[in-house]
């Protein structure tokens, strides 16, 4: 074998492996582009070692309704959950960017827990909430200590106008991700 023929046989395998290389580090998937917004971050579980008894409450956030856990002596009614909705959300919440659609009310809100559903009387007409308030009050209500043996995406929750004085309740169940859904009656 020649020195010329030597050469040539080395010249392919350098081109052959430079190859096969740029390949491979091409192929890794690193992009050149940073980091990527993925989403709001992790929420709902419980931290190890805290309270066992906490209170669901329903804000709006930057990438919808999110819920909040408040830590809590003993289990709250929906009543008791939604007076701490109602007070709006704490410190903490507000730095996560939870805020409230739930207006100021002239007159009281009050809940009943009835088995597997819960009926809340407000002191203004549905039409003068946004649908991210209904939900919020829909969501906190079915999370909260209802009686019965439903999860809390079963619980009927029926919106009475004027403290009583509309003829029908508009009944809505929480879905899963925090919306309130009309139930067909």
């Amino acid at each position: 074998m020649t020195a010329r023929a030597r050469t040539g046989r080395r010249s392919r395998r350098i081109l052959a492996l430079a190859l096969l290389l740029s390949a491979a580090v091409t192929g890794c998937g690193i992009s050149a582009t940073g980091p990527q917004q993925a989403g709001a971050p992790a929420s709902g579980i419980q931290r190890p070692g805290t309270s066992a008894e906490y209170a669901r409450l329903y804000f709006v956030g930057p990438y919808g309704l999110r819920s909040a856990s408040r830590p809590t002596d003993r289990p709250l009614g929906p009543q008791q959950a939604l007076d701490l909705l109602l007070e709006g959300p704490t410190g903490a919440e507000r730095e996560r960017g939870l805020i409230s659609e739930v207006p100021p009310m002239h007159g009281r809100l009050s809940a009943t827990a009835a088995t597997d559903a819960v009926d809340v009387y407000l002191p203004l007409t549905i039409r003068d909430l946004q649908v991210a308030a209904v939900s919020q009050l829909a969501c906190t209500a079915a999370h909260a200590d209802v009686p019965g043996s439903g999860p809390p995406t079963e619980v009927k929750v029926r919106f009475h106008e004027n403290l009583g004085g509309s003829d029908s309740p508009w009944t809505v169940r929480c879905d899963a991700s925090g919306n309130a859904l009309p139930v067909p009656e």
